[in-house]
């Protein structure tokens, strides 16, 4: 699985867990019992009310973020290894026997510049 993928899984859990779960407990260990089916937040019980709209902005931002990290995670091709640079390459094929000593050392001094 893909890094962008596994961090917008994350942030996508903590975010539900924040948005949901946490106020279901709160409201459990709180108990709403005399406050009707709104809780204690609503009509002016704690003043929070003004929070519900960053909260949303928050949320919505959230998801375009994980749609846009799952887009470019899923676009990406498969290998996702560097270039090697020019050294490497040279390095490798004298490794394999394609060129000789002299032909590499020739070589890696006009890449080193030297």
């Amino acid at each position: 699985m893909n890094k962008n993928i596994k961090t917008a899984l994350i942030i996508g859990g903590v975010a539900v867990a924040l948005l949901i779960i946490l106020p279901w407990v709160l409201g459990m260990v709180l108990g709403w019992q005399g406050y009707g089916m709104m809780g204690p937040w609503m009509m002016g019980g704690f003043g929070w009310m003004w929070l519900m709209p960053v909260l949303w902005i928050l949320f919505l931002g959230l998801i375009i973020w994980a749609i846009v990290a799952l887009v470019r995670g899923l676009s990406q091709t498969g290998d996702s290894r560097p270039a090697d640079s020019a050294l490497e390459i040279l390095k490798r094929r004298y490794a394999q026997g394609e060129i000789d000593r002299e032909e590499y050392e020739e070589k890696r001094k006009t890449l080193l510049g030297s």
